[in-house]
């Protein structure tokens, strides 16, 4: 099945919009290949439907309330890019750090590749970092 780059981003933006902010963990299969590879700055390298829903799901438990608004999305023949701001609420344990009760707004990015209609890879960059310091478990460095 080929996509056009209107129906890749489409099916890309599913997963910030419905994933994310809808928690429909189950639409994962629906718009990933079942060999998905993941590429997470904060989580690490994995591979396959369950090992994205393991990771969507921790972040369910970390966070209340998470959503996210898509800000840019731009196709070219099979790569999707998405850029969208995330926000929650820290109210579980997350990479160590105790809930804080905190809010967060930070920033992503992703890069997709299609295959078939659905993401095949994913590239992630989150802002873990502006996180973190906004929930106050590590401090900003001075300039």
């Amino acid at each position: 099945m080929i996509t056009t780059p209107e129906e890749n981003k489409e099916i890309v933006r599913k997963f910030p919009e419905e994933v994310i902010s809808e928690q429909n963990i189950d639409l994962i299969d629906e718009i990933a290949t079942e060999d998905v590879i993941d590429h997470h700055d904060t989580f690490g390298k994995t591979q396959g439907r369950e090992a994205l829903k393991e990771t969507t799901e921790y972040l369910y438990e970390a966070f209340s309330g998470p959503s996210a608004t898509v800000k840019d999305v731009v196709a070219e023949s099979n790569r999707v890019a998405i850029r969208w701001s995330s926000r929650g609420i820290h109210e579980g344990e997350f990479m160590g750090f105790e809930p804080t009760g905190k809010a967060y707004v930070i920033e992503v990015t992703m890069f997709a590749r299609m295959k078939d209609g659905k993401i095949a890879e994913r590239w992630v960059l989150s802002d873990t970092l502006g996180m973190l310091q906004q929930f106050g478990v590590i401090e900003q460095p001075n300039s």
